[in-house]
């Protein structure tokens, strides 16, 4: 794509100094380009005496002295560059026109990363093309060099440099050379062919530098300067010029690989330690997003989670870790892996925030996070929650109506010696919750109490009295709402939108531990599958329910929990207060027990058992026929 730079950003001729605007010290006078016929105006004797003891106060020495001043700018110009797009933007604007009328750069295809050594052959593509906006003058040239020169059809747009030609040869050298030097025209030939094939197409000797990108251990590029034949031609002081813009180049371009590189290994590991999709249990939906920060390459330690949990429930989390590097998406990692660790275990949410702290204080005193740990229940369409210094969740019911869920605030995970409080709340059918971070409501403008209250008011006013979006709509519109163009943070948003249990899918009972028990589950289960049509699975769930029922009381003090779910599948839960997991084992021919587990898990479509805080629950499943 050809460019033509801002005559009003970039330097022009006879206008400004040859580095283009400049600001501070080096500012104070005008420079005229070099290589220019710009002529002084002529000044009062009294005016030109004084601009001479300016000057000589100064220490002016002309021409070099404009070099000096041209090229501090120009390096610190390309020095700015964080990505290689704007290290070459600055490149060019700074070379046309106060340096050159034409620059042509080409890169190494792939760029080479760090000290690793190409191993496929050099490579060239063309990146850019940039000419000098035409002057009356330039129209009256006899030679049209640069007058429709370059465009891009008619340069090659990759060049296979051979690897014993010239071209190679002045890459490995490093050096800038003239047009004139011998051998260089070969080199040119072979880069810019079959622009260079046509006879009067480039301009002759030294009104043409070319000059390597060459970085600390490779070479990245080149670039071609060029000069209109109706202006003064390169000096051997102007070679110098393009070797100092060259290198500076080089450097800025190998260090915006190496930072993109950086970012891209950061922006993966964070994304690889998010949850590739979201579960879909019963009775709740869920949607997502993830939004970096766009004033940063780096990524930050902000973090969502939805983990099943048993009896259909569900823990929503949501997080952030202090600070943007690969150090708080590796913190952020070892913390969301301890999160679903203790979920596990089935602890209410302040003793998930209690040891998730502990973990943070082992990683390290400096490690700071946020985090709010929810359990959502859709048979008794109930919340628990606790929070860890993390902004507060909003809820918005049926009815339109949004309200911000008042939790104990806490202390930030990492701080130690703080007790997180659980608190218990309803949760309606119908009725969305939405976690998020605090980049979705913080700003620089904007504190965090303020954007949760503006957060809420458009949630209220977006959503009645209209029938509430979808949830992958309704996050598209938070965002765009809160959180449009730049953003100083990373934003994880999690929404939940509650259908809850039905009731009479439900059947739910507390048993005495005694020998009858067992009886008596087979005839409560009995039961409930003829009301729900299950006649079909009446004999194996009869069998695996006593099974583990007998398992059961044997090592329960307290009553035991039997709750049977009906969905897509049939759920049966067994709950009692032992921690001693069950697990299957090939019971041999004379042995009187042991085959228990074993015909469950012949039986059953799936099975498990998980340790809780007061005790484990052995849980089965079977398919429900189709009709």
């Amino acid at each position: 794509m050809t460019e033509h730079p801002n005559t009003q950003e970039g330097p022009t001729e006879g206008t400004q100094r040859a580095g283009g605007p400049l600001s501070g010290p080096a500012a104070a006078a005008p420079v005229t380009p070099m290589g220019s016929r710009a002529t002084r105006t002529p000044q009062p004797s009294a005016a030109r005496s004084r601009r001479g003891r300016q000057n000589a106060a100064a220490g002016d020495t002309g021409p070099q002295t404009d070099r000096l001043r041209y090229l501090d700018v120009a390096t610190r110009r390309i020095a700015r560059g964080m990505d290689l797009d704007k290290t070459l933007r600055e490149l060019r604007r700074s070379a046309v026109p106060a340096f050159a009328d034409a620059i042509i750069i080409h890169l190494h295809d792939p760029l080479p990363i760090g000290d690793e050594e190409p191993t496929a052959p050099v490579v060239l593509q063309l990146h850019s093309i940039d000419n000098a906006t035409e002057t009356p003058h330039a129209e009256r040239s006899r030679t049209p060099v640069l007058k429709r020169l370059p465009l891009r059809s008619e340069v090659t747009e990759r060049v296979h440099p051979a690897p014993d030609g010239r071209l190679a040869k002045l890459l490995l050298a490093g050096r800038p050379a003239f047009g004139d030097t011998p051998g260089v025209a070969l080199a040119v030939a072979e880069l810019l062919a079959p622009l260079a094939s046509v006879p009067g197409t480039l301009p002759p000797g030294r009104r043409l530098i070319i000059a390597p990108l060459h970085g600390r251990h490779h070479a990245m590029g080149t670039v071609v300067l060029l000069r209109r034949p109706d202006r003064r031609a390169f000096t051997g002081d102007d070679l110098l010029v393009a070797s100092q813009l060259a290198t500076h180049t080089a450097i800025g371009v190998q260090k915006a690989v190496m930072y993109g590189h950086e970012a891209s290994v950061a922006d993966t590991l964070q994304h690889t330690m998010l949850p590739s999709s979201l579960p879909e249990p019963t009775g709740v939906r869920l949607a997502s997003r993830y939004v970096p920060a766009s004033k940063t390459a780096q990524v930050g330690g902000d973090w969502y989670d939805a983990i099943p949990l048993s009896g259909n429930r569900v823990a929503l989390v949501v997080g952030d870790v202090m600070g943007h590097s690969m150090t708080s998406a590796a913190i952020m990692g070892q913390l969301r892996t301890t999160v679903q660790t203790l979920a596990g275990l089935d602890l209410p949410p302040g003793e998930v925030l209690h040891h998730l702290d502990e973990q943070a204080q082992r990683l390290g005193s400096d490690h700071i996070a946020t985090c709010l740990y929810t359990i959502y229940d859709p048979i008794s369409h109930r919340l628990l929650m606790a929070s860890a210094g993390h902004p507060p969740a909003i809820l918005l019911h049926v009815d339109g109506h949004a309200e911000v869920l008042r939790v104990p605030p806490g202390a930030p995970i990492g701080v130690g010696g703080v007790v997180f409080e659980s608190v218990e709340m309803p949760a309606p059918t119908g009725a969305t919750l939405l976690l998020y971070t605090d980049g979705l409501v913080e700003s620089r403008d904007t504190d965090v109490g303020t954007g949760v209250e503006a957060l809420r008011a458009h949630l209220q006013t977006t959503q009645h009295p209209r029938p509430a979006p979808s949830l992958e709509l309704l996050c598209d519109q938070v965002l765009d709402t809160m959180g449009p163009g730049d953003r100083d943070d990373d934003v994880a948003l999690l929404t939940a939108r509650f259908g809850g249990f039905p009731t009479d899918s439900v059947g739910y009972w507390f048993l005495d531990p005694h020998p009858q028990t067992a009886g008596r589950a087979r005839r409560l289960t009995r039961r409930t599958l003829r009301r729900w049509g299950l006649e079909s699975l009446l004999d194996t769930t009869e069998l695996m329910v006593s099974e583990v029922v007998t398992n059961a009381v044997r090592f329960a003090s307290r009553p035991i929990s039997l709750r049977l779910l009906r969905t897509d599948v049939l759920r049966c839960e067994v709950t009692d207060d032992s921690p001693q997991v069950p697990r299957m084992r090939r019971a041999a021919p004379g042995d009187e027990g042991g085959r228990g587990l074993f015909l469950v898990d012949q039986l059953a479509q799936r099975w498990g058992a998980t340790r809780l805080s007061t005790g484990k629950v052995v849980w089965f499943e079977q398919q429900i026929p189709r009709e």
